[in-house]
Parts: structure tokens; sequence; C-alpha cells
């Protein structure tokens, strides 16, 4: 058996003590299911994880190094649970013998001490050497239930940590803040605390909310929020660290603030996927998506713009322009995207031009020939169009035709068929300049 016992340092610019054991109580679930906290220890049984980390001094070294990003520990190793926590509070007694354990070590004996220094019994194997008949008599028989568990003589039996169904972890700050942005020292920390449960459940997450309390003794609002939703599941919180800095960069705090908490509103499992060896597939930077999100965060939703389809025949309402939404990812292809966006009705042998106009330009007719630049020489078409025939203000009788200007290249004009409601027949067609071909 291999157990270790973690202890978080005292830190004079760290979180309260119950909420670094229990970010270090998630963090240790990556190396093995059979935790346990223990006051303010934690307790890692991990000897079905050797061979997983390649070995017991691999493992031993991989807890050493990433708990630095969670917190400052100190651990030792034995074992049982009850020798790894005797030698973690005995300084010095690291690599010692069970026997030469002191008594104060095991918290069984804490209560006797006294007794069992005067009859000359100051370690645990002087205790051990003692009648047991008379041990139990004297000092209950806990304390040779606690013994027995501490030389692997009885089984270990502990609640195990469990990760809650939703992530939601508190932060005392250590002194007022009163910038926004000064926030983001804080809500680092408890995004790793994030990061260790989303990576433990195999989820990303969609939408969460960042809370802050503020001083009560000021005749403002007690506490304020922020939201953040991402289009993609995110399992790595270094684009939700970008992101929220650029949304606390336009806000202003009307108190100083004293604590944060960071609770998750909505997550996905990730799907697994196969990493390649090649280069070219191997992707540098952010995606699209996250540069998308931290430039809307950063300009304003109104600022960063998508196209938006529609069922509509009128190419000046084929789409519309609309801030992207975060929470709206395409996860279709093919024709199913394009019935989804509703070009169910786009022909593939129409020929619209590459620019079009805000509002077409009407032209002038010279013996019944266009004029844009010079007289217009039509080359395809018409290409004709009926839509809106039941609404009388808005309805489009309309031939379209690619033309050629001798001085502007090729556009894209329409002739009316009909001006409207009451129109005279032999009235000329009008002529309009509705697009540029690039």
């Amino acid at each position: 058996m291999l157990w270790v016992a973690l202890q978080a340092l005292p830190e004079s610019e760290s979180p309260q003590l119950a909420d670094r054991i229990t970010s270090l109580g998630w963090w240790a679930l990556q190396f093995t299911p059979k935790v346990a906290r223990v006051d303010d220890t934690l307790l890692l049984e991990l000897s079905a994880s050797e061979r997983l980390w390649r070995g017991r001094v691999q493992l031993l070294r991989q807890i050493q190094a990433s708990s630095k990003t969670v917190a400052a520990v100190k651990l030792a190793r034995g074992a049982t649970s009850l020798l790894a926590m005797a030698r973690l509070q005995a300084t010095g007694l690291a690599r010692s013998k069970s026997d030469d354990l002191p008594l104060s070590a095991l918290a069984a004996a804490r209560p006797h001490l006294a007794t069992l220094e005067r009859i000359g019994c100051t370690c645990w194997g002087q205790l051990r050497a003692l009648p047991r008949a008379g041990v139990a008599r004297r000092f209950g028989a806990p304390l040779l239930d606690a013994l027995d568990r501490a030389y692997g003589l009885a089984p270990e039996l502990y609640p195990w940590l469990t990760l809650p169904e939703a992530f939601d972890a508190t932060l005392e700050l250590p002194s007022q803040v009163e910038t926004a942005q000064a926030l983001l020292f804080g809500a680092h920390r408890l995004l790793n605390q994030l990061q260790v449960w989303l990576q433990l459940r195999h989820c990303g997450v969609l939408a969460l909310v960042l809370m802050w309390r503020m001083d009560a003794r000021r005749d403002t609002a007690a506490q304020g929020e922020l939201t953040l939703r991402t289009a993609e599941p995110a399992s790595d919180t270094t684009h939700l660290l970008r992101l929220l800095g650029e949304h606390l960069a336009h806000i202003t705090l009307p108190a100083p603030v004293l604590a944060l908490r960071l609770r998750s509103l909505e997550t996905q499992k990730l799907r697994g996927q196969s990493e390649s060896f090649l280069p070219d597939e191997q992707l540098a930077g952010d995606s699209l998506q996250q540069l998308i999100e931290r430039l809307s965060a950063r300009l304003g939703a109104q600022q960063v713009l998508q196209v938006q389809s529609h069922a509509e025949h009128r190419p000046e309402r084929m789409q519309s322009w609309q801030p992207v939404a975060p929470a709206m990812p395409s996860r279709t292809s093919g024709t199913a995207a394009l019935e989804g966006r509703g070009l169910h009705g786009f022909r593939a042998d129409a020929l619209y031009p590459s620019w079009l106009l805000a509002t077409p330009l009407k032209l002038a007719l010279r013996e019944q020939c266009p004029q844009y630049g010079g007289p217009l020489t039509l080359l395809v078409g018409p290409q004709r169009l009926e839509a809106a025939w039941w609404d009388g203000q808005q309805c489009a009788l309309r031939d379209y035709f690619v033309a050629r200007s001798a001085q502007r290249g090729l556009l894209w004009i329409f002739r009316e068929r009909l001006a409207g409601p009451g129109a005279v027949a032999d009235v000329e067609p009008t002529w309009y300049l509705h697009g540029l071909f690039a």
C-alpha cells in the first residue's frame, strides 16, 4: 500500500483554509479516486495508480510538481494512512521507522500522553510492546484500534471525496479591491479550481457567472455579477480568463469588493478526439470562435456582426447583419446547414453579384437603352423575380440582367415589369442598378 498525506502550507495571500483544502481535494482526484479529508489533511491511497504514472517515483514527482498550481503543500508517505499522517506532523522524521515515531503524532494517543509519559512510553514501539489487555482496560479499545491501523493490521475505512454536480466556489480576498480589473487575481484562482473540476468530470463549460460581494457599509448595491457565455465548451480556462478581463475592463465598481464567488451555469460533456503526430494537424493559437468572443467583449456586441440568411427571394432581404450570438454554435454542415439557415429556396444557377447596393440606383434611359457611364450591353438574362405579390406596397416584379459597361465593368441591373398598383401599361419600364461584380 502507498498512502500520501498532504497539507497546505499557510500563505498570507491565500484563500481561507477550507477553500484551499477543497481545491486540493479536487486536484488530488486526478491521481486516484481514493481521496479522504481528515481535519486539515488530505489522504491519498495511490497503490492502484503507480503503474498508470510509470512507477512510484514518477507519481510522487508529479504530485509535488503539479500541486504548486493550486497551493503550496507539504507531503509525507507511508504504508498506512496513519503512518503518513504521523510522518507529516513529525518534522524531520519523514524516513523514520514506525516504532520510532512519537506518540504525539498518533491522534488517538494524544488524550493519554501525560499518563503514557509517566510510565516511560513515548513512541509507537513502546506502546505496541505493552500488554494489549492492560492497554485496553486503562486507555480504551480505540487506542489499540488506531495502533493496529497504523501498522496495517486492521483495514482503514474513510468516506471518499466526490465531486459536486455543479461548480460553486468562493474566495475571501486578502484585502479590499476597488477596481474591477484587479478582480482578475482572485478570479484566476477560482478558474484554476474550475479547470480541475472540468477535467475530472470530462466536461466543458458553456456558461458561468462571477459574483462579488461589496462593502455593505457603503450606500451602494451589496453585490454584483458578470455572466460569461461561450459558443464552444471550454475546459482550458485560459480563454475564459482573457474573456473575463475584457468584460471587467468595462465595469466600474461602486464600492470595494470583499469576496468573489464563481458558479457554473451550463456544462457539456466533451467529445474525445484522436491526436495527430503530423505538424499540420496541430493547431496553434486561439480558434476563430474564441477570437470573435474576445473582440465582441472588447469592442461591444454591436461592433462584431455576422450575416443571417432569410428565406426570401428579394435580394435586398435575403440576409441581415446581427451581433454574433455566442450561445448558438453551428454544428451542422452541407444541405442541413443551408436549410437550417433558411436557404432551402436558394438557386444554384442564379447569378448574384459580389456587391449589392443598399438602395437600387435608378438608371437613365436613352432610346430604351439603360445608361450608366455610357450605354449598357445586356449579356445574361432575364432572370425573373416575382415576390411579395400579396403586398401591393412591397411587391417585387423584376427582370434581372447581367450587363456590361465600357467604363464600370459587369453590373447587375433589373427592369421593373410593373411600377405598382394603377400603373399605366404603355409607360416605359424603369431600370435600376442593384449590384456590382468584382
